[in-house]
C-alpha cells in the first residue's frame, strides 16, 4: 500500500494544512512526522519556553490526529536524516513540507531535496498568508517597504482555506519516540496547540482592536502570536475569518498580519538578514554589560521599559506596544547592538520567530526596514500615551504599585522607592546620535 509523509514543522494543525492534505490526497496511508532536530538544539533556539510551549503543540496534534484514527510520529535527530530514514523503511511515494523562509529551513529542504529528488513536494504559503515571492516590485527579490508591499498583498489572489480531514491511516509498523516534558522559564505561559488557539481565537473580541491594540494596561491585543508562530492557527484561515467578521478592528488585524507575511518575505530574499544589518549605518555601538544586564532584569529605573521586561521574563510574551518600546530604549537610548536586544528576547519569547523578532529589531535599531532609521521612542512619550494611569506598570512593578496615577511614571520625582532604581541614564543623555555613540 501506498505511504506517503507529511513533515510537520511550524504547521503544527489539522485545519487548514496544505502539507497534510497533499499527502493524504498521494497516498492512502500516510505518516504524520514530526522530528525534535538536535541541530536546533546545538544552535540555542530549543529554550525552555518555546521547548514547553511544542511538547503542548505535539500532544494536541497527536490528539487530533488520533480522533481521526490516526497519530503523530516524533523522531529525535537531524531532521533530514530522520525524514529520509523513514522515508526508506515506508517506501514512501512522497514527502510533503511547508516551505520555510529562514536560512535553516532553506538549508533543510536543499538537504531533502538532494537526498529525495522528486519525492519531495514543497508547499507554499503554509506558514503565511501570501508565499514569499508571491508579489515582487519590477526588476526585484523582494519589497524592502512595508506599504507598497501591503498594495500589492491585498490585490494578491490567496487560497482558500482547507477543512481539516476526516480520517488519517498511519502504518501500524512505524514507531517513534516520547516528547520530553520540559519546564518552562516563565510561569504564565499560555496553554500550547491549535485546540487553544481556536478557543483564543473564538473568545477574542476583535471589534475594539484598532482603538485598544496599543493600551498596555488593557492589553487587547489577540495573543496569537505564539499560535501562529508554531502554525497551531493558519494565518491564511485567520485572514478569511477576520474578513468575514469585518470592521475597522478586523482590518487592523489583517494589517498585522500583513506585516507578518512582509517580514517572512524579506527574510527569504534576505535570510542573513537575521544577523546582518539590511540596511548598514556604520553604528558603532557602545557595549556596557551592567547597562545591558539593568534592561534585561527590568532594572532601568524607567517604569515603562521595566515593566515590560518584566512581563517578558513572566509570560514569555511581550506586549508590542511595550516591545516597541523597550528595544528603543536598548538601542536608542543606550545605543547598545540590536543584537544583544534579540537573542535576549529569543531565549525567553514563546513566540520567538526569526522573522518577526529579527526585522522588527532591526525596524527599531534603524537598521532594517524603516524609511525613518533616526526614529526614537521616549519612554515618557510612550508611557504618557499608552499607559496613562499607570495601571500597566503597578501590574508588573510591583515597588511602585501604591504610587498613584501617572505619578508611577516618574518616581525620581518623588520619595524614592527603596528596592526600586534610580534611571540607569538621563533621556538627555542618550547616546544616539544619528549612526553614531558617543
Amino acid at each position: 500500500m501506498s505511504v506517503s509523509i507529511a513533515l510537520f514543522t511550524q504547521d503544527l494543525r489539522l485545519h487548514d494544512n496544505p502539507v497534510l492534505r497533499a499527502a493524504l490526497a498521494q497516498s492512502p496511508e500516510v505518516v504524520p512526522l514530526f522530528v525534535l532536530d538536535e541541530r536546533i538544539e546545538a544552535a540555542g533556539f530549543a529554550v525552555p519556553n518555546r521547548a514547553a510551549f511544542l511538547a503542548a503543540c505535539l500532544a494536541d496534534l497527536d490528539a487530533g490526529l488520533a480522533a481521526r484514527g490516526g497519530r503523530l510520529v516524533v523522531r529525535r535527530g537531524d531532521a533530514v536524516a530522520e525524514t529520509v530514514r523513514l522515508a526508506g523503511e515506508t517506501g514512501a511515494a512522497g514527502v510533503h513540507l511547508a516551505a520555510g523562509v529562514s536560512a535553516f529551513a532553506q538549508r533543510r529542504e536543499r538537504r531533502l531535496r538532494e537526498a529525495l529528488g522528486g519525492r519531495l513536494r514543497v508547499h507554499d504559503a503554509v506558514l503565511t498568508a501570501l508565499a514569499p515571492g508571491a508579489v515582487t516590485p519590477a526588476g526585484k527579490d523582494h519589497y524592502a517597504v512595508f506599504t507598497p508591499y501591503s498594495r500589492a498583498w491585498r490585490q494578491a489572489e490567496r487560497r482558500a482555506p482547507l477543512a481539516a480531514p476526516r480520517e488519517v491511516r498511519v502504518p501500524d509498523a512505524v514507531r517513534g519516540v516520547a516528547v520530553p516534558e520540559v519546564r518552562p522559564d516563565s510561569p504564565g505561559l499560555p496553554e500550547g496547540g491549535e485546540s487553544a488557539g481556536r478557543r483564543r481565537w473564538s473568545g477574542w473580541a476583535s471589534a475594539d482592536y484598532q482603538e485598544q491594540h496599543d493600551d498596555l494596561a488593557g492589553d487587547g491585543t489577540s495573543r496569537l502570536s505564539p499560535y501562529l508562530h508554531f502554525g497551531c492557527l493558519s494565518a491564511t484561515e485567520l485572514v478569511a475569518l477576520a474578513e468575514r467578521r469585518g470592521g475597522p478592528g478586523a482590518e487592523a488585524f489583517v494589517r498585522q498580519l500583513v506585516w507578518r507575511d512582509f517580514h517572512h518575505q524579506v527574510l527569504a530574499a534576505r535570510p542573513g538578514a537575521a544577523r546582518a544589518d539590511y540596511r548598514p549605518r556604520g553604528d558603532r555601538w557602545h557595549h556596557d554589560e551592567g547597562e545591558l544586564a539593568a534592561w534585561r532584569e527590568g532594572r532601568t529605573g524607567y517604569p515603562i521599559v521595566d515593566a515590560g521586561m518584566r512581563q517578558l521574563a513572566a509570560e514569555g510574551w511581550m506586549h508590542n506596544r511595550a516591545r516597541l518600546l523597550t528595544a528603543s530604549f536598548l538601542v536608542k537610548t543606550l545605543y547598545q547592538d540590536w543584537r544583544a536586544g534579540a537573542a535576549h528576547f529569543l531565549a525567553l519569547l514563546v513566540d520567538g520567530d526569526v522573522a518577526n523578532n529579527q526585522l522588527n529589531w532591526q525596524w527599531v535599531a534603524g537598521t532594517g526596514t524603516d524609511t525613518r532609521p533616526n526614529r526614537v521612542l521616549n519612554p515618557l512619550t510612550q508611557a504618557r500615551r499608552f499607559d496613562p494611569q499607570g495601571a500597566y506598570v503597578r501590574r508588573w512593578v510591583p515597588e511602585l504599585a501604591a504610587v498613584p496615577g501617572a505619578a508611577v511614571h516618574r518616581p525620581w520625582l518623588l520619595r524614592e522607592p527603596a528596592d526600586y532604581p534610580a534611571p540607569i541614564i538621563g533621556l538627555d543623555e542618550g547616546r544616539f546620535r544619528h549612526g553614531r555613540g558617543r
